[in-house]
């Protein structure tokens, strides 16, 4: 997979790259990529696919919502593979395997996309808006997809991995979200996320309140021992 630059991305990323909401931050980015294989690439898919099909085999579900049958479709198979070969761009230090994860990644509708962004994002819409001459900032940033992977043409994908393993998430995150949209045609791929950090955490202040009680159960022992029991 490789990395590709694009203008329309810049001041969307600038925006989002650390948004102060007050109690809260907002980071996020739009990264593209292309499905062109580069460097280790094609060894993974082969090794990826391999795995696949071994799992396949040993397995005996039949239920059509199940990974088995999934998994089993080549098209699925290669989409899959080429959203983890991507993760392992993004994320070089995590090793993403898709018969054990693939379940993290579900099939999304633009409405839904668009209502969690709505959810999530409205304060950042409002401040997008103030500084852009009234612009939206979900047009501006469907736009920017567009001009790149042709929203018509997309399937959407969401990443729900468990907080606690989510590369993205750092300490003190209240929410993340995490979509990838793929248009088969041009074989490209891009990664939208997006995390909220509560600014007590980062301004160590539940750190400073778990030492106070800490103290006061010091105190408290303090006392005790001084009483005649």
């Amino acid at each position: 997979m490789k990395f590709l630059e694009y203008t329309p991305f810049e001041s969307i990323n600038y925006f989002l790259s650390h948004l102060n909401l007050g109690e809260c931050t907002l980071k996020g980015n739009l990264e593209a990529y292309s499905c062109k294989h580069i460097g280790a690439d094609r060894k993974l898919s082969l090794s990826l696919e391999h795995e696949i099909l071994d799992y396949l085999g040993q397995s005996s579900e039949s239920d059509s919502s199940s990974p088995i049958e999934f998994l089993s479709s080549r098209s699925s198979r290669k989409t899959l593979i080429y959203l983890f070969l991507t993760l392992s761009h993004m994320y070089p230090d995590y090793d993403f395997r898709p018969v054990q994860a693939h379940h993290l990644f579900r099939d999304e509708e633009w409405d839904g996309f668009k209502q969690i962004f709505d959810t999530y994002l409205f304060e950042a819409a409002k401040k997008w808006s103030l500084t852009n001459d009234d612009c939206s900032l979900f047009d501006s940033i469907s736009k920017a997809i567009d001009e790149v992977v042709k929203l018509a043409e997309c399937e959407i994908y969401s990443f729900n991995p468990d907080i606690e393993e989510d590369p993205f998430v750092e300490k003190g995150a209240i929410w993340s979200f995490h979509f990838f949209l793929y248009n088969r045609k041009l074989k490209r791929v891009v990664s939208f996320r997006c995390c909220c950090l509560s600014n007590l955490v980062a301004d160590g202040f539940l750190m400073d309140h778990e030492m106070i009680d800490d103290d006061d159960d010091d105190d408290d022992e303090d006392i005790f021992n001084e009483m005649d029991m």
